[in-house]
């Protein structure tokens, strides 16, 4: 019985449940937000705490930063954020292990957050490709480390693409896409992963990129300071 314990503990261990934990939350939210007046209603997304800049800077509503990396508009919009959280998350969280999965998720997605107030602040932003994007720059940072593995320089030359593809339909007009949010997502993320590093089961990471990686992020929050966005 023991055994059996520990075994079903392992898998349990290994499994990207933090991720599964993100998707239902997302749905849940998107589900409750249906009911209480819709998802593509912008009352309603500002009333659920939507990303924009008037209401940080001058109400000093800076959990706007957090509950966009929740908050999706319309069902394409989670459909296809979803899908993709399922699938990169199943990835990452399995080479960073879950805390540090999270702590890069968030930090992403509040930094993606912070750049969509910053240069669009009449937009009213919502969504967790922030902090999709903050993964793929996590990814990114995998592949700067680790180049010479011929599987993780496939994977990395693969997401690059795929990060151009996206950034470049956000130029398209009417796309409804925060290529700000995307780039600020992805530039904290990258930062993210390297403060944080890898278990030391996939590798080692230089402790003067991990010691820039939190110095960049503090600049961003002094960048964020300075617009009044923590008040």
């Amino acid at each position: 019985m023991n055994q059996q314990m520990t075994y079903y503990w392992n898998r349990f261990k290994l499994a990207p449940f933090v991720t599964y934990i993100l998707v239902i939350m997302n749905v849940i939210v998107f589900g409750l937000m249906t009911l209480t007046g819709g998802t593509t209603s912008i009352e309603n997304l500002i009333r659920w705490g939507a990303d924009y800049a008037p209401l940080i800077i001058e109400q000093g509503q800076w959990y706007r930063l957090i509950n966009p990396i929740f908050i999706h508009i319309g069902m394409e919009h989670i459909l296809l954020n979803m899908i993709t959280l399922f699938f990169i998350g199943n990835v990452l969280e399995r080479i960073f292990g879950h805390w540090r999965f999270i702590v890069i998720y968030m930090i992403a997605g509040i930094g993606g957050n912070i750049a969509s107030a910053v240069f669009a602040p009449e937009s009213v932003a919502a969504g967790a490709s922030t902090a999709i994007f903050g993964l793929f720059g996590a990814f990114l940072m995998v592949g700067e480390s680790f180049w010479e593995n011929p599987y993780v320089r496939r994977q990395t030359q693969t997401f690059i693409i795929f990060i151009i593809l996206n950034l470049a339909s956000g130029f398209v007009p009417n796309s409804g896409m925060d290529n700000f949010g995307h780039l600020g997502g992805l530039f904290t993320g990258f930062l993210a992963a390297y403060m944080v590093s890898v278990p030391k089961s996939v590798g080692t990471i230089s402790k003067y990129k991990r010691i820039l990686g939190v110095v960049l992020l503090l600049a961003i929050v002094f960048v964020a300071m300075n617009f009044g966005l923590f008040g």
